[in-house]
């Protein structure tokens, strides 16, 4: 009797409680927990740096940079409800099916806004290497937040309809108290595919794949142009074409990682199958998709010289001095 209520997620209700997830060791069970934290925390420093970079100084807030800051709130958001997974480790779900819905629904604007985010940012790439003279007419500051926030809303309004159900009626497919089951039918799997993932991703391999194709062509005309009229110049072709490849590699590993991270989880979706948050699986799935906003910091900021500047600055605490937000950032 005491080793069925141990795995039980609630003891003082024998019949209708989850049982808790199997774990070898205890080490395996902290070691989870510690993993996810250090993640959780990570994503939200990073993306906190990026937002407190961008706002705060002026010379930072261009349209690319607007993008990175949608970009950041998302991902900040997604750190947030990491915490929420940490319980999912043992199988159990303390909150109740309302804040389960709840957690599910906020879980799908994000996901929706940061996929998104990044097909603006594919977009935004491909103007400025690829139409560079149209750049500041087609993407002003005021039109990129204009999308942002008609995209922010367009995803609140999207997953409101498609999740009105579940947050009427919370825990409806739930066998047992203590679970935290994310379902819906066909339509709704079928919507969210499309709009969450087919749309956005093919955009995106699009966009990158014709940077990727006018970064070499442009590497190529200016080797040729520069052996044929400076020979002597070799060493500036070398640099040329290590740093065009160089930037072509990035944008293939920007790609190459958001669809590593994100692919899995829109297959479990596209399964069909009712997702269960403390199934192992499933579990592993939806870390590694929210593992990704902490990588996004990483690949479209901190390679940039203004991210390292500005974090200078806001940990030495130089951004509380006056006119500070006015710095030469860039």
């Amino acid at each position: 009797m005491e080793n069925l209520e141990t795995e039980l997620c609630f003891p003082q209700l024998l019949n209708t409680s989850c049982r808790r997830t199997k774990r070898q060791t205890h080490s395996e069970t902290m070691f989870a927990y510690f993993l996810l934290s250090s993640i959780s925390l990570l994503t939200i420093c990073l993306n906190l740096l990026v937002i407190i970079s961008i706002s705060h100084f002026k010379k930072l807030q261009t349209p690319t940079c607007l993008f990175l800051l949608s970009l950041a709130v998302a991902d900040l958001c997604v750190g947030f409800l990491m915490f929420f997974q940490l319980m999912l480790i043992e199988g159990c779900w303390l909150f109740g099916d309302f804040v389960c819905a709840l957690y599910q629904y906020l879980s799908l604007i994000i996901t929706n806004v940061s996929t998104g985010t990044v097909m603006f940012i594919s977009y935004d790439r491909y103007v400025a290497i690829c139409q560079p003279l149209q750049y500041s007419s087609k993407l002003t500051p005021k039109r990129v937040q204009f999308y942002i926030y008609l995209y922010w809303i367009f995803s609140t309004i999207f997953q409101s309809l498609k999740n009105m159900e579940n947050l009427q009626n919370p825990g409806r497919h739930h066998a047992c108290v203590g679970e935290c089951l994310f379902s819906g039918d066909d339509i709704s799997a079928i919507a969210d595919l499309i709009c969450t993932f087919l749309l956005p991703i093919s955009v995106i391999v699009v966009l990158y794949m014709r940077v990727f194709v006018v970064v070499l062509s442009q590497a190529q005309a200016m080797r040729s142009h520069i052996s044929i009229t400076v020979k002597l110049q070799q060493s500036r072709v070398q640099t040329v074409r290590k740093s065009e490849m160089k930037a072509a590699r990035a944008l293939g590993g920007v790609v190459v990682v958001f669809l590593l991270c994100t692919i899995p989880g829109f297959c479990l979706l596209l399964s069909g199958k009712d997702i269960l948050f403390n199934a192992s699986h499933s579990a592993f799935v939806i870390c590694l998709f929210y593992f990704n906003s902490c990588l996004n910091p990483l690949i479209y900021a901190f390679f940039y010289p203004w991210f390292r500047k500005s974090v200078k600055l806001i940990v030495s605490l130089k951004i509380l001095q006056p006119d500070s937000c006015d710095a030469n950032i860039l």
